[in-house]
């Protein structure tokens, strides 16, 4: 069990906000704490929105974390290429990587499972097999997977060397003054919400993405993003960093957003449409590409019409 006296300078600020900050949890996760009887105050549970006070021992109980074990299930997976080495597959939006605690099961994980029989790479353990790389939840497109331990290590160094080609498109709101824009700035936690990541982070790690005008509509732009570090939401943080924002983003997007509402839209319109590497066993380079998804390509031809 944690503890940490408060200062003069806590005096007056909500327990939640203040284990969020001293323990390093999100604002929900210390509020869920306190809910639980996980927070104690000078020896007693406390509720959120109590008040610190100078010279109180603030004591968090972190419970167990549940065990989480992917398992194989029957959902149909979109293969664009298989060998003994890799799966390349589209991944639709909606679909979660591998199994966490909020999505224990579902998952690109659990359907590669069913589909291999359990043959993929254990290096990231038997949570994340296979996986080498990912991309968000509410974002579509390519991923190769490593069917064994050998290709797994290849293709991580290929990403450690910022030599995988790794190309999206998205569409924001607005228009831009340019036609290509590099965004240099290190990403690391937004300290107000550890949900969420930050540009121009001190302490954030390097990040650097190339944008490129594809099209451009009455009050929006399509873009080609082009990876070349690959952060926890890279590209929507880059973006939002320059006052621009993805259609549908849930996180990182506009307050209202009407385009999203008017077509339905329930994720961001950020497809990953290119990916190209060294194949571990050819010793080949190979690429493969993959349109836009249908929902993504409805927006974009009522677009044109306007």
């Amino acid at each position: 069990m944690e503890a940490v006296i408060a200062q003069e300078s806590h005096a007056g600020t909500r327990l939640d906000v203040f284990v969020s900050e001293q323990f390093d949890l999100t604002r929900s996760a210390a509020q869920k704490l306190s809910d639980d009887g996980h927070v104690l105050v000078n020896g007693e549970p406390a509720v959120k929105k109590y008040k610190i006070k100078t010279g109180d021992e603030v004591r968090v109980e972190k419970p167990e974390p549940r065990v989480i074990d992917a398992h194989p299930q029957n959902i149909p997976i979109d293969i664009l290429y298989e060998d003994d080495d890799v799966i390349v597959v589209n991944k639709p939006q909606g679909m979660v990587v591998h199994p966490a605690a909020g999505n224990p099961d579902g998952t690109l994980v659990n359907a590669l499972m069913y589909h291999t029989g359990g043959n993929l790479s254990a290096i990231n353990g038997v949570i994340r097999p296979g996986i080498v790389h990912r991309i968000d939840k509410d974002t579509s497109g390519i991923l190769v997977v490593a069917k064994n331990n050998e290709a797994h290590l290849s293709l991580a160094e290929q990403i450690k060397e910022h030599s995988v080609t790794r190309e999206y498109l998205c569409l924001i709101h607005g228009g831009v003054s340019w036609e290509e824009l590099t965004v240099e700035k290190n990403i690391g936690r937004d300290p107000k919400d550890r949900k969420k990541m930050l540009a121009g982070v001190k302490d954030g790690r390097e990040a650097v993405t190339h944008f490129f005008v594809e099209q451009r509509y009455r009050g929006y732009t399509l873009l080609r993003c082009r990876l070349e570090t690959g952060r926890t939401h890279q590209i929507r943080v880059h973006l939002k960093s320059i006052g621009k924002h993805i259609v549908g983003d849930p996180v990182y997007g506009l307050k209202e957003d009407t385009l999203a509402q008017k077509e339905g839209i329930t994720g961001q319109l950020l497809h990953a449409g290119k990916l190209g590497f060294v194949h571990p066993s050819s010793h080949k380079y190979v690429e493969f590409n993959q349109e836009v998804p249908d929902y993504f390509l409805c927006t974009l031809t009522k677009l044109e019409r306007q």
